[in-house]
């Protein structure tokens, strides 16, 4: 077969019940997410997806090396931050290889629309690790409208070069990724493209709040905006774009043999919905981890699937250069493993572990089967998932040889990962001083 083009769409912060085809709410307006939700229903929906970190900038080191990101130092960072502009350690080094500079290798044409989130130039950026092109912000979040970073710096690039452009930033990607798709049509070469969506991250503002930009752009984190009819339209402008997208596809006469894949870089924050899972981002319980994970693939997925196989960010990244028939790197083996099974046949599954860490809150997480173990601030849990979705009734007293058995099991994991560093930051915007525990 062809080898296919690839999209890979990522949200930011997007909750694991924000879609209706996650059992998400209809807004005021309507439903949130109608496009994602068609692509679910004629494609493949994952229920028990994982990211590979609870923060963003950790998962994007897995996604772009389909290998566990703690591997690398930068992804200690929880987030990176605008405090290492300029640092050369804290950023993916141009010299690992990538999951787009292993597709370019292999003839594909590369772009990156969207966030980067792993760490600054002149030592770090997306055409040092396998883009050819780019177009985006290069920081963890910035205004939708100003397009400035938490530290009131513009942050908007088309390759290397800072630009300025007038717009809501969610539509300038989308529009511009509809310009990538019709462009590539004319080339011979298959395309990969990574849409990095900002949406529905903070700030807090829909296309309609062009007015409150000046005020919020010196306060990003928008402590007292926001609420969740703001929230679920941000989410659906993103789901108008990617219908732009499909849309472009469809023109081209190419969708069939393109596989479009969506998720989110971490579990929801502070206007999403988990439910029935408890948490969001920055915890390694349920709702900070497990996100939505769809992909459309006409030529090879059924319509209709859903699949249970428990997987993370890093085994989509191998899934990707295994349907374009291109081996990792020999000197960095892949911790990602392949999903192609699991897409050609929704019943096809297989045994996976998967593991966590962070630095925050001295977290450490496996889930093996149907059971989690979890350890937050010294406290050790073991939960019954498919039973206890909601990790409320531990079982670490009830089970204490299986709770051993994890707990060594997670042991014999982190042993295999480098130390997390002595000077590793973990960088919270805001704390219960702002707001209510969940």
């Amino acid at each position: 077969m062809k080898q296919p083009n690839i999209i890979f769409i990522v949200a930011d912060d997007l909750g694991y019940a924000d879609l209706g085809c996650y059992g998400g709410r209809n807004a005021i307006f309507g439903p949130v997410s109608p496009v994602l939700d068609r692509l679910a229903a004629q494609g493949l929906k994952f229920t028990q997806g994982y990211a590979n970190s609870p923060v963003c900038s950790p998962t994007r080191f897995a996604l772009m090396t389909a290998r566990y990101q703690y591997r690398l130092r930068g992804a200690a960072e929880e987030p990176i931050n605008s405090k290492s502009r300029g640092s050369a350690t804290l950023g993916l080094p141009p010299e690992h290889p990538t999951l787009p500079s292993l597709l370019r290798g292999a003839g594909y044409r590369t772009a990156l629309i969207g966030k980067w989130h792993l760490g600054y130039l002149p030592n770090f950026g997306p055409l040092r690790s396998g883009y050819e092109e780019f177009f985006g912000p290069t920081s963890g979040g910035v205004d939708y409208f100003t397009h400035c970073d938490s530290s009131g710096r513009h942050d908007l690039c088309c390759g290397e070069e800072e630009q300025h452009h007038e717009g809501y930033l969610t539509d300038l990607l989308s529009r511009r990724a509809v310009d990538y798709v019709e462009r590539m049509t004319t080339q011979q070469a298959p395309f990969f493209l990574s849409l990095h969506y900002t949406a529905p991250h903070w700030p807090w503002e829909t296309r309609d709040d062009a007015a409150k930009a000046p005020a919020i752009k010196d306060n990003l984190f928008d402590l007292a905006g926001g609420n969740i009819h703001i929230y679920r339209r941000m989410i659906h402008h993103m789901d108008e774009g990617i219908g732009w997208i499909m849309a472009a596809l469809d023109r081209q006469g190419i969708a069939d043999n393109t596989l479009v894949v969506f998720t989110s870089d971490n579990g929801g924050e502070r206007f999403s919905d988990n439910w029935p899972l408890v948490g969001g981002k920055m915890d390694l319980t349920e709702g900070g981890i497990r996100v939505p994970w769809i992909a459309h693939w006409p030529v090879v997925i059924k319509p209709g699937g859903e699949s249970a196989q428990h997987c993370m960010t890093m085994d989509w990244s191998a899934t990707m250069l295994d349907a374009a028939g291109v081996a990792g790197h020999p000197d960095y083996p892949l911790d990602g493993v392949s999903l192609l099974p699991v897409l050609r046949d929704a019943r096809h599954s297989f045994h996976r572990p998967l593991h966590w860490r962070m630095n925050h809150r001295g977290q450490r997480a496996l889930r093996d089967g149907d059971w989690k173990y979890l350890t937050v601030d010294g406290k050790e849990y073991l939960f019954n998932i498919p039973l206890d979705e909601r990790e409320r009734a531990n079982h670490a007293r009830l089970k204490p040889e299986r709770l051993d058995a994890m707990r060594a099991q997670w042991q014999a994991w982190e042993s295999t990962m480098p130390p997390i560093p002595a000077d590793a930051t973990v960088s919270l915007g805001y704390s219960y001083k702002d707001m209510p525990q969940r």
